[in-house]
């Protein structure tokens, strides 16, 4: 397995967006966080931003939405181009209708979970889905510290998936930096999701590579 770095925009200069995605030119993904300020206490962008990134095409995106209702509205990011989706367990009526018609879309499908949200009542129906998001911060605002009690949940699902031999990705987002990066990929996550770290650093693309590189030396240390 080798690690996949999405780092999130949220923290960087919106006035000159393409410049802040040619920065990170070298990440997996850019990540998209949509918030809608019912969901979560923020209100960010929505698919009018994500049509426009994708069709500059400088990285596929990652969006992550932090909103009400995405049966409603999570296909339509799909459909925008969005290369993987991911949307609330605590959000979704049909999550597991959600997921089929985002893939239907051609898009990879996620199912974010927060913090007090436990992965038991999702272990069955993994298959669902390509990419469990265990976020490491009550959602809403970056730069908040990472929350190293989410570590078990991160190794029960790598356990579950593993139990059934399953191709599953797991994101971490949140306080995703090179303090914490290694915690989170020990404990079997494999996406790393990191805003501050990358774009309130010196040079955006290096901190993408130290953070891979880590993510890499931690990954091949625990297997």
């Amino acid at each position: 397995m080798k690690p996949t770095i999405s780092p999130s925009i949220l923290n960087c200069d919106i006035a000159d967006l393409v410049g802040e995605l040619n920065k990170i030119s070298n990440a997996d993904y850019a990540h998209v966080d949509i918030m809608d300020n019912h969901f979560v206490p923020n209100l960010t962008w929505g698919l009018p931003v994500v049509e426009s990134i994708v069709a500059r095409d400088i990285l596929p995106i990652d969006c992550h939405l932090m909103i009400e209702d995405p049966d409603r509205w999570a296909p339509a990011y799909a459909e925008a181009g969005a290369a993987s989706v991911t949307f609330h367990a605590e959000a979704a009526g049909a999550p597991l209708r959600l997921a089929k018609e985002i893939r239907a879309q051609g898009a990879r499908v996620g199912l974010g979970l927060k913090p007090t949200t436990d992965i038991h009542d999702y272990l069955d129906v993994l298959d669902a889905f390509d990419m469990i998001l265990v976020m490491t911060v009550e959602p809403g605002f970056g730069g908040q510290p990472f929350l190293e009690s989410q570590m078990n949940k991160i190794r029960r699902v790598r356990q579950a998936a593993n139990k059934r031999d399953l191709e599953l990705a797991i994101q971490v987002d949140g306080g995703i930096s090179r303090q914490t990066i290694q915690t989170a990929a020990e404990a079997g996550a494999d996406v790393f999701v990191a805003g501050s770290a990358v774009y309130r650093s010196d040079d955006a693309y290096q901190e993408v590579e130290e953070l891979r590189r880590l993510a890499t030396a931690a990954m091949h240390n625990h297997s």
